[in-house]
């Protein structure tokens, strides 16, 4: 009697196509780092180094758990850091929740500047929170297209419809980001953290095919007179709704 060996071999053939492939889902999975997905990434585009990069997101991420166990759900507070600079927005109930979220920040590792930008008063309801996060993504579409803007070294965050934006810049680059941000439709105002850089500067960091503008931007820009630390509702606006906070 012959056997048929074709259905015995099918089922390896399988083993062997899933193996391959479960070895190649591998290769593509995230590094896991003390049995969690890392969620940490680094851009080649940023002007900061890579080692930069990771030490302002672990600040970030350390002053926004420290605050939010100190402070409970009776606060919202999102850190965001850029060279060092921390800054704090959302809400917390109090003034002397406001200072100790400030305290806490500062106490963190490797933090340079706190810039305490937190509302008192009610936290934000899930429907602003949620226009606070569209925004955000339509003021990086907007960075990305805008010409002479180097979009992929400049950090976002909104709350409540004020954008703030951190990053290493020149003036002119600076001053076209911000303008093109005041034009993104919800936008009421928006907040330069910018740290000032030259030209040559910008080139040294971004490379020597880099071609930072040199042209300043012809809407108005006013420049903070309070110390960093001031909420920015309490600033004078312009016309053009972009205002510029001193990074120390």
């Amino acid at each position: 009697m012959i056997l048929d060996a074709r259905p015995a071999v099918r089922p390896l053939m399988l083993a062997a196509a899933l193996s391959t492939a479960a070895l190649s889902l591998t290769a593509c999975a995230p590094l896991i780092v003390g049995g969690a997905a890392a969620t940490t990434a680094v851009v080649v585009t940023d002007r900061r180094t890579s080692g930069v990069q990771l030490e302002d997101q672990n600040m970030a991420f350390k002053a926004q758990s420290q605050i939010a166990q100190k402070l409970g759900d009776a606060a919202r507070v999102n850190a965001m850091a850029y060279g060092g600079h921390l800054l704090l927005t959302g809400d917390v109930p109090s003034e002397e929740a406001k200072s100790q979220a400030t305290a806490i920040a500062q106490s963190v590792e490797n933090v340079k500047q706190v810039i305490n930008q937190l509302n008192v008063g009610p936290i934000a309801s899930f429907g602003q929170r949620s226009n606070d996060t569209w925004l955000t993504s339509k003021v990086k579409t907007t960075l990305l297209n805008t010409k002479y803007v180097p979009s992929g070294t400049i950090a976002v965050t909104t709350d409540r419809g004020v954008v703030y934006l951190m990053g290493k810049v020149t003036q002119a680059e600076g001053d076209y980001a911000a303008n093109a941000t005041a034009d993104v439709g919800g936008v009421t105002k928006v907040v330069k953290l910018f740290e000032t850089i030259s030209r040559e500067e910008a080139i040294r960091l971004s490379g020597s095919g880099s071609k930072p503008a040199t042209t300043e931007s012809k809407a108005p820009i006013e420049s903070g007179t309070g110390p960093a630390t001031d909420n920015a509702g309490g600033m004078g606006g312009t016309s053009s709704g972009v205002e510029a906070m001193p990074i120390k």
